[in-house]
């Protein structure tokens, strides 16, 4: 679900349906969502459903236009609406991007020394989910709960039993300590995430490398799994930074990128309703201007009629380089860009903000006291749940909107497996009945053995209904680490 398909939407909360109405794109009924005039007249036009006559079946719409809402949130109060661009604005098509970040950063592995062999590696998109921990100690792959407690652990693309996780890890257990675990939380970690898998798998199963606890040989040249992964890490910030992963992207924008002739009317009917609104990125101008402009790219504005109009005019405030999460923290030099060159101006800025100007860096703070909006007047919209959502809501006070592509594919399982759901339901109850009628007195246990079994068994079903390393929100009944992030975003 990409940030623009805002304008379709299915929700729980009154206040909520009321922005559904207010920015319902089928017609040109748009009336600004802080008046409700245009729900009292729906309201009006309702017709009372005599009892004896049969209800309507239940309208659901499709995955993909539905949107999720954890707490209230009265909308009417947002003044402010912000965007990420990469995955949010700009939805990269999969898995076509993803195969591009992995061949380039295998490409600069082997320029950095690594057999050319890796170069016969093939990007596999059913295998990474999002949410993993790498243990840089003994180089797995870690599917994790809220705690820490390890509910898959895979060595390259050994799936390891549970007697061996009990030899590495005694109680199934790991702390997030940031000196030995990475959290592959983003979309753009995807194809890191299967590199190192497939990194792992080949240099523990060469015979030209004998494997250690920590690492492998070769005669005298050892490799940790530490220093495999840090390699795998400087690859990619080098192919983002440095490298050609941006440019390939601009020479096949219609190759890599998604386009929506709604985004220019959804954007400026939030505008009309009186909200501002600002795109805050990572990414650098010169990149920004290009994909954005793609983006813009139709012969018409907002509406069909209406002249066609630059990107930066959508947008009261722009501000790219703007480094998240430091963005939400101390922040970085708050400077203007030549849009020509795309090259920083001299000094910082201290004025006001102005429209269709775009600015680089900043913090939190400086940007908010600018544009006069307080914690809570914004709603900011991105796909990083770390960078872009846990830290603008702690640190910033930002109503915040997570984008997960994944949702529409965990949906679909959800229905087309709905028996695998039952059966789990069913043994939960069985288990239940062997338990209900002892008491602290009981000498003898009930045998559960069977029964666990068959959880096991449905558990793994399920789990492999969503791909190789399952559902990025749960595995079996146990929510994941990812999973449980998201209540407080």
């Amino acid at each position: 679900m990409n940030g623009h398909k805002l304008l379709d939407i299915t929700l729980r909360h009154k206040t909520l349906r009321y922005f559904c109405l207010s920015f319902n794109l089928s017609n040109n009924n748009f009336k600004p969502h802080n008046k409700n005039m245009e729900c009292i007249q729906v309201y009006k036009k309702c017709e009372v459903i005599p009892e004896n006559q049969k209800l309507p079946k239940k309208y659901y719409r499709r995955a993909e236009h539905r949107i999720f809402v954890n707490r209230s949130l009265h909308l009417e109060n947002v003044k402010f609406y912000g965007f990420d661009m990469d995955y949010t604005l700009a939805e990269y098509k999969s898995p076509a991007y993803e195969t591009l970040g992995f061949n380039l950063t295998k490409e600069r592995l082997v320029h950095k020394g690594y057999p050319e062999e890796i170069l016969e590696f093939e990007y596999d998109p059913s295998f990474p989910v999002r949410g993993l921990w790498f243990d840089t100690l003994y180089g797995n792959l870690l599917k994790v709960d809220a705690y820490g407690n390890i509910l898959v652990c895979v060595h390259g693309f050994e799936f390891l039993k549970h007697s061996q996780v009990y030899e590495l890890y005694p109680n199934k257990f790991l702390t997030l300590d940031e000196s030995r675990v990475y959290v592959l939380n983003t979309l753009f970690n995807l194809p890191e995430t299967y590199l190192i898998a497939c990194l792992i798998d080949y240099f523990t199963n060469s015979p030209q490398y004998t494997r250690t606890n920590y690492g492998v040989r070769c005669g005298d040249l050892a490799m940790s799994f530490k220093s495999i992964f840090q390699d795998v890490r400087n690859a990619v910030d080098y192919v983002h930074i440095h490298g050609d992963l941006k440019s390939k992207t601009i020479e096949n924008l219609d190759l890599y990128l998604k386009k929506d002739d709604r985004l220019p009317m959804f954007l400026s009917r939030i505008k009309e309703s009186g909200a501002k609104i600002f795109i805050l990125t990572n990414s650098e101008y010169n990149f920004t201007d290009r994909i954005m402009t793609y983006l813009f790219d139709f012969p018409y504005g907002a509406r069909p009629g209406e002249p066609h109009r630059n990107w930066k005019t959508y947008f009261d405030w722009i501000v790219v380089d703007a480094k998240k999460p430091l963005f939400f923290g101390e922040g970085t030099t708050l400077r203007q860009v030549d849009t020509k060159t795309g090259a920083l101006k001299m000094g910082h800025h201290v004025g006001p903000l102005h429209e269709e100007l775009v600015y680089s860096g900043g913090s939190c703070d400086v940007f908010t006291d600018m544009i006069g909006a307080k914690g809570k007047d914004v709603l900011y919209v991105g796909d990083h749940i770390f960078g872009d959502i846990l830290k603008s809501k702690k640190i910033g006070g930002w109503r915040t909107f997570l984008i997960v592509p994944e949702l529409v594919q965990e949906l679909h399982v959800w229905t087309d497996k709905c028996q695998l759901f039952e059966q789990l339901q069913d043994l939960d109850v069985k288990l239940g009945h062997m338990y209900k009628d002892l008491d602290s007195g009981t000498k003898v246990k009930p045998d559960i053995s069977k029964l666990r079994i068959s959880i096991r068994d449905v558990t793994h079903k399920m789990d492999l209904a969503y791909g190789m390393l399952g559902s990025l929100f749960r595995s079996g009944s146990r929510q994941t680490f990812f999973s449980s992030q998201v209540p407080t975003a």
